[in-house]
């Protein structure tokens, strides 16, 4: 199970992390630090997304 996890991580991560600096830019946050903690936001948050989502799946 942990090797889908981490199948799913890489796609997860991608998507959160591109979502949270998509929100960061259209909210006027243009400048480095709020990119930065927008996609670190986005990796760190897709740990137990990837976690459940393997669980419900295998």
């Amino acid at each position: 199970m942990l090797r889908l996890t981490m199948i799913l991580f890489s796609m997860i991560s991608t998507t959160l992390m591109g979502v949270g600096i998509v929100i960061a830019l259209t909210t006027g946050h243009d400048s480095l630090r709020p990119i930065l903690l927008a996609a670190a936001i986005g990796f760190v948050l897709a740990v137990p997304v990837s976690a459940i989502i393997a669980r419900k799946l295998a």
